[in-house]
């Protein structure tokens, strides 16, 4: 189990790395267009992972195997609100 959010918690540094270097002037080399698909790919990848994080939360407090919850597609964690 901790391993899981281990690596859950592992994959967001990365995407958060990523996400600075694009937005940062490392990144003036990269045309405009393909970073900005880049970043959205980013922002869905990020709210999925933390989506999931927050499933397996969910699922430790309510007595349910955390090890059960999956990743949900983008369209569904997309339309989530705050």
């Amino acid at each position: 189990m901790a391993d899981t959010n281990a690596n859950i918690h592992r994959r967001i540094n990365e995407l958060i790395d990523e996400e600075h270097r694009l937005r940062g002037d490392e990144a003036l080399d990269v045309p405009d267009a393909d970073r900005r698909r880049r970043l959205a790919e980013l922002e869905m990848q990020l709210d999925q992972a933390w989506d999931l994080l927050r499933q397996r939360q969910a699922r430790r407090e309510w007595d349910q195997d955390p090890e059960r919850a999956r990743e949900r597609p983008t369209r569904v964690v997309e339309n989530y609100e705050s």
